[in-house]
């Protein structure tokens, strides 16, 4: 099972991304800066997830 914060943490690191990428293309560094920040909050945020889940099924409380 998937935890939410997995989905959430992805969504969150993909924004980044394209975040990223537009701030490098417009030339705009506070955007591009932004979109880096993000996602590392986003992989942190997935990352959290997967050690939740896999807690939950070392417990088997789900």
């Amino acid at each position: 099972m998937v935890d939410k914060n997995e989905i959430k943490g992805g969504a969150k690191e993909m924004g980044g991304k394209i975040k990223e990428t537009a701030g490098r293309a417009t030339g705009n560094r506070d955007m591009e800066a932004e979109g880096k920040v993000d996602q590392v909050e986003g992989k942190t945020q997935k990352n959290y997830g997967k050690v939740k889940d896999a807690v939950k099924d070392q417990t088997g409380t789900h």
